[in-house]
């Protein structure tokens, strides 16, 4: 008992010794703090960019289209038995309910799996969502089967894809190893116009950086003031966290600030063991929570300021990301389907401006509108403030929470030369259905706004009157 609490001491002071540098950035301070080697050997040497890195992990992700691929990798180890069954999650999302035979049967062998592993199964929520709203903690190592398992960088976690064999290998170990990314800083500046979002920022830097600018490279987001600060809620980090993916984003953090705190106060962390809520972070079964900050003199790869003044609703499309593009530039272009949802836009701040726009309108007949709510709780919350209501009298379809239009397998995908905008991840090749399909990104104000019109609409004229 005496030798285990001197080697607690010892790992807080080294803990300490980490957050207080005031060198490192915020990747460098949590890969040391999760560091491995640094624990076991008590080795005081630092990693940094550029650096390789074992660390321990505190969440495992994966969902139904790569966790039975990261099931066939465990069972080719000859792996029987998980590391810490706490620690990972299986998560039924992308064809929720199921679509057809086969994918059922996929989903069969990931209830099977959670059952004989005595690990954590969630069914109808999308993953990113319900890590959010209930596991991700400051200053864990979350790793997800999912290029998207970025958003949770929103909530000061380093959170990040990897392949269905690294998850099976985390599944296995406990462990991964990563090099330490290097970083670049980005400094919001100035006012959002009425009409302008979370979502137009981060098309707005993909576009000027392409999608592969910030390739392997932590993204640290820094605010000029507090008036600044207070105009980027949870649900507006949380999407820019989660679509920092598609410039090539490695992680993408925001500090964890008051605006944080209070969500965690609001929806309380599960006790991974036995699902019940809790906020007392220093039970033995729950993530210990760290406030990791960059340290003042921190060396990053790159340093940029935005001015948000200065962007306009913006619109990428078609095919490429980065390919972004003013409102006004795409203005008028006839569209057959109009998407709000996916884990990127689908939180109650995304629907509650739709339902603004869309209240008292109707859906263009020629076209159709789907919403998608990204978890339950936003499905009950959009429920309980008579967004659904709206919806439905405006002539759109109101969903279950799944990635199933994002990703095209159902409820909603697209047929031959369709044309889609779409609040969902990303525009790729037959991504939301038909290879001969387009789809164009945008912000869930500008998709409503569209739908009205059966063609691509600026928001702002409707926000101006509602």
């Amino acid at each position: 008992m005496q030798m285990r609490q001197q080697q607690t001491q010892q790992d807080d002071s080294q803990i300490k010794y980490i957050l207080d540098n005031k060198s490192l950035t915020f990747a460098e301070k949590l890969i040391n703090v999760k560091s491995v080697e640094r624990v076991n050997e008590n080795i005081n040497t630092l990693s940094m960019a550029g650096d390789i890195a074992i660390v321990s992990v505190d969440l495992a992700m994966a969902q139904d289209s790569t966790g039975p691929l990261a099931i066939r990798a465990l069972n080719e180890m000859g792996i029987d038995k998980i590391y810490d069954p706490s620690k990972v999650l299986m998560v039924i999302d992308h064809t929720f309910p199921a679509a057809d035979e086969k994918v059922a049967n996929l989903h069969k062998l990931i209830r099977d799996f959670a059952l004989k592993h005595n690990c954590m199964l969630v069914e109808g929520s999308i993953s990113h969502q319900h890590i959010l709203e209930y596991l991700a903690a400051p200053g864990m190592m979350i790793l997800g089967a999912d290029s998207h398992t970025c958003q949770a960088g929103s909530i000061g976690s380093f959170a990040t894809g990897v392949g269905s064999t690294e998850i099976a290998a985390v599944w296995a170990t406990g462990q991964l190893w990563l090099k330490v990314p290097e970083t670049i800083k980005v400094k919001l500046s100035g006012n959002f116009h009425r009409g302008v979002f979370a979502r137009d920022l981060i098309l707005h830097y993909i576009g000027e950086v392409g999608e592969d600018g910030a390739n392997y490279k932590s993204l640290e987001w820094k605010y000029s003031n507090d008036y600044v600060k207070k105009q980027f809620s949870m649900d507006s980090r949380a999407c820019i966290s989660n679509a920092s993916m598609e410039c090539g984003a490695k992680i993408s953090i925001f500090p964890v600030d008051e605006i944080t705190k209070k969500y965690l106060e609001e929806n309380p962390r599960i006790d991974q063991n036995n699902n019940n809520t809790t906020n007392n972070t220093n039970n033995n079964n729950i993530q210990r929570r760290i406030d990791i900050q960059s340290g003042n003199s921190a060396q990053y790869k790159e340093e940029v300021e935005i001015q948000l003044e200065e962007i306009e609703p913006q619109v990428s499309g078609p095919d490429n990301v980065d390919k972004v593009h003013s409102v006004d530039e795409l203005a008028n272009l006839e569209i057959d389907q109009a998407f709000i949802g996916s884990s990127t836009n689908g939180r109650i701040e995304d629907l509650e401006v739709a339902a603004r726009i869309l209240k008292g309108r109707k859906v263009h007949k020629n076209i159709r509108c789907v919403v998608t709510p990204a978890s339950v709780k936003v499905y009950e919350e959009a429920i309980r403030r008579g967004y659904v209501e709206i919806y439905l009298e405006s002539g759109a379809v109101f969903t279950n929470a799944t990635c199933g239009a994002c990703v095209g397998t159902h409820l909603g995908a697209l047929g031959e030369y369709e044309i889609c905008i779409s609040s969902s991840s990303r525009n790729f090749v037959g991504r939301m259905g038909a290879l001969s399909s387009k789809v164009y990104l945008a912000s869930p104000a500008t998709v409503a706004s569209s739908a009205i019109e059966g063609r691509i609409a600026d928001p702002r004229r409707y926000l101006q009157s509602s």
